[in-house]
């Protein structure tokens, strides 16, 4: 079975960037892959010093094995000045090739204004340079105060296809690219 972990880089109550992660993980494990969510906000992880031993901090080593028993990856990433969050970023530093090398990866963002691609094509980068493999499929919400119902669902039809179409993409690519059943 298909394994893929969520991450949201948004340390915000409330957060949309939360709010997709559900979403996209919903309608993943509804194509019948086991999904795990790291919480960020739960987590207890240290600034990226670019060294090796983090043992005073054991969110780091859970966060490491939980993304290396992974087939695959939903990140999710608010915008925050035309790129990617500090805390995502940082969550990524903590982990390295022996964790994210041949990962299959889709990228999520959220957006307070009009949709664009920045963070998105930053993430990319990131994840390429790290030799995982990213999706064609990307979801980027602008006006994220506009895209999520009180429940948390999404209003826009168009929108949910997206996520549709994203979590096919992200479960069969992640099949055939880690030769998962």
């Amino acid at each position: 079975m298909v394994k893929i972990v969520g991450i949201a880089g948004s340390l915000r109550s409330g957060s949309y960037s939360q709010q997709a992660l559900q979403i996209a993980a919903q309608r993943v494990a509804a194509l019948g892959a086991e999904v795990e969510i790291l919480d960020l906000r739960t987590m207890n992880l240290p600034f990226c010093d670019g060294g090796d031993d983090y043992s005073d901090y054991p969110d780091v080593a859970r966060l490491s094995q939980t993304v290396k028993e992974a087939d695959g990856l939903i990140l999710v990433t608010p915008e925050y000045h035309g790129s990617v969050s500090g805390v995502l970023k940082n969550a990524l530093d903590l982990m390295g090739f022996e964790e994210l090398d041949g990962k299959v990866a889709g990228l999520i963002s959220i957006l307070g204004g009009q949709p664009n691609s920045n963070a998105l094509n930053d993430l990319r980068v990131i994840m390429r340079w790290v030799h995982a493999w990213v999706i064609p499929e990307q979801v980027a919400i602008g006006q994220a105060w506009k895209a999520f119902g009180e429940d948390g669902k999404l209003l826009d039809q168009k929108l949910s296809e997206r996520f549709d179409s994203f979590a096919q993409s992200l479960v069969e690519n992640t099949r055939k690219l880690r030769g998962v059943s």
